[in-house]
């Protein structure tokens, strides 16, 4: 059964647990409106005014150019695969990804994590991307998940104290002299980053596509207090890693280029006006009529779902990542 955090020696994680209750289907609590909401080194009022600020992850859309650029490289890619007589993507479980953990810590060792916690990251994002992810009441009311390529070994750990890195924000000069100092090279790579990062956001990633032109900015930043056990709920289950190695392999948010055809490029993820926060049910229907048919994805882990709501990939989803990731990763 999924999304039950269970707290696995935790340690000092820098963020000040947020007070109010994660609640799953069919449950009647809520987080309280009343009291302030932290994540990392911002807060907001509320939750709900954390909700309408829009933050949580600062990936941006690619412009028309690049996603041009980037269907035309994929067009090639596929009929490559046709040639040699290769299927849209590879057998599930057939690609292994080697993760990079480094935990940054301030100076005084606030935001370090156990061996525990890093494992347990791991193993969330093994049981997403192998489709075995389910609601806390044991079902998949928005259809079964898809059991893609994509397994995930921990491959190395190191621990930085650092106080400027510690409290780096998006795009910013500390995460440039982190990624300089810590990444370790390579496409395949997977580097994640956990740090109290600032500006109310859970974290962000590069794509596929932007590695040959950043190599050094390549991975994954995310918030230590969202990993499993974290203080940060509802998002302490460990799936903002999931939602942002879904970037590193290529996907967008579900809801990127609103009701429209392109939508996120993904023809099985329904059109979705704008991003969903919270819990479900109601699930809401944004774009409608004929052309957009189908409640909006919020299960999803490409949408802004709390962490407990989220379960799934699509077939589609793991077939363009598998693409992207030949494409641009040799991986």
């Amino acid at each position: 059964m999924k999304k039950q955090s269970t707290l696995i020696g935790l340690v000092a994680l820098g963020t000040a647990a947020a007070a109010f209750t994660v609640f799953l289907p069919g449950a009647k609590s809520a987080p309280r409106k009343d009291i302030p909401f932290k994540l990392g080194n911002t807060t907001w009022p509320s939750y709900d005014a954390f909700k309408a600020s829009g933050a949580r992850c600062p990936v941006p859309t690619p412009s028309a150019e690049e996603l041009k650029r980037i269907e035309d490289d994929l067009t090639l890619t596929r009929s490559v695969r046709q040639r040699n007589g290769m299927a849209n993507a590879r057998g599930a479980g057939t690609v292994t990804v080697n993760v990079y953990f480094h935990v940054i810590t301030s100076d005084l060792g606030v935001g370090d994590v156990t061996e525990a916690q890093i494992q347990a990251q791991i193993d969330v994002l093994n049981k997403a991307f192998s489709g075995q992810d389910k609601l806390s009441n044991n079902t998949t009311p928005n259809g079964a998940a898809v059991n893609t390529p994509f397994r995930f070994v921990l491959a190395g750990t190191d621990r930085t104290a650092n106080s400027t890195w510690y409290t780096m924000g998006y795009n910013s000069a500390a995460e440039t002299q982190a990624k300089t100092a810590l990444r370790v090279d390579g496409a395949k790579n997977l580097n994640i980053y956990t740090a109290n990062i600032g500006g109310g956001l859970l974290g962000w990633a590069t794509f596929p596509s932007s590695y040959s032109s950043a190599p050094s900015k390549d991975g994954v930043v995310i918030l230590t207090a969202s990993l499993p056990g974290g203080s940060a709920a509802p998002y302490n289950l460990g799936d903002t890693a999931t939602h942002e190695v879904g970037h590193w392999l290529g996907l967008y948010h579900t809801f990127q280029g609103g009701c429209s055809n392109t939508n996120d490029s993904v023809s099985d993820t329904n059109a979705e006006r704008t991003s969903f926060f919270g819990t479900w049910p109601p699930v809401p229907d944004t774009c409608t009529g004929r052309k957009y048919p189908g409640a909006d994805p919020v299960e999803n882990y490409m949408d802004y779902t709390d962490d407990a709501y989220m379960y799934k990939f699509t077939a589609g989803q793991a077939s363009r990542a598998d693409s992207l990731c030949l494409t641009y990763r040799g991986l």
